[in-house]
């Protein structure tokens, strides 16, 4: 378990983590988004040390990272894919690293083996592609088969079978009670991955929930309806809390009313209706909901 408590930090008159207290609970995936410039990293960096929190504390397992006695089996971590010599072979790094704990050489070739590198194994890392300085990232997390994974932006760089695989090892990790802090941009990708999020803007947590809650909190439902009559059946069911936007001639995406009622409300008026779609919000309303108001690098909008 990672938990965190008040944990602030400060570059100068910068903020750029103010009280954050949270827990990362191991059988889940936890999710933790936030823009650029949330402090999404810099919470990563003092969970394992990096940097020294300005107040607060946070703990591994009960422990504060640089207590732990034998951190690369406690802890996976993954900040920066690049942070390997480059002109060591991705065997020779790992080899490195697994000398450093006295883990068998046979972990750093079954590690490869996983993370699919058996084929540059014995390659230069300086001359390795993004997807392949990812999965040796991936693997250098997974070395001393820790039981928490603190993973930064994992699936950046990597093709569609390399996203899927980490998808799928990031969920029986968790199901094997394991503790995963997972940090990434893609949130169709963290829809399908994560149980939990946590959402930081502008170095405060502004969401702590499972999906499913958060889903509920921060979107609302929508309801696709196609009839030759959209103008009149929009005027049924105009009310202070519905929200009715028209896609196109006969075509409108319906707010706050439940499919099974404008369908009612249409066969009691004899309107025929050629399409009736429910759709949930997405965690990526939800993500923008919930950060619009906090994204410090804000980009002009494109008419």
């Amino acid at each position: 378990m990672i938990v965190a408590e008040s944990l602030s930090k400060s570059f100068g008159a910068k903020h750029a983590v103010s009280d954050v207290s949270f827990a990362v609970q191991p059988g889940k995936v936890t999710g933790f988004l936030g823009p650029n410039g949330a402090g999404k990293s810099t919470t990563m960096r003092m969970i394992v040390g990096l940097d020294r929190p300005t107040a607060g504390r946070v703990t591994v397992n009960g422990k504060r990272y640089t207590d732990l006695r034998s951190p690369l089996t406690e802890v996976g971590v993954l900040l920066d894919a690049k942070a390997v010599h480059t002109g060591r072979s991705a065997r020779n790094h790992l080899r490195a690293m697994a000398a450093t704990h006295g883990l068998p050489l046979s972990r750093v070739d079954e590690v490869i083996e996983l993370t699919g590198l058996s084929s540059v194994a014995r390659k230069r890392a300086g001359g390795f592609s993004l997807g392949m300085g990812q999965r040796l990232g991936i693997a250098a997390a997974l070395l001393g088969d820790p039981h928490t994974l603190i993973l930064d932006e994992p699936v950046n760089g990597l093709d569609p079978e390399g996203v899927l695989w980490v998808r799928r090892f990031v969920r029986h990790a968790a199901s094997q009670g394991k503790t995963v802090l997972l940090s990434s941009h893609l949130m169709s990708e963290m829809a399908l991955t994560a149980d939990h999020i946590i959402v930081l803007g502008r170095g405060r947590v502004l969401a702590d929930a499972p999906v499913d809650d958060l889903l509920r909190r921060w979107t609302r439902a929508t309801v696709r309806v196609r009839s030759p009559r959209a103008l009149e059946l929009a005027e049924l069911i105009a009310g202070a809390d519905v929200s009715v936007t028209h896609v196109a001639e006969g075509v409108m995406d319906i707010e706050g009313v439940p499919a099974d009622e404008i369908g009612d409300i249409a066969a009691a008026r004899g309107i025929a209706l050629h399409e009736l779609t429910p759709a949930s919000g997405t965690l990526e309303d939800a993500y923008l909901s919930l950060t619009g108001d906090d994204v410090e690098y804000k980009t002009k909008e494109i008419a």
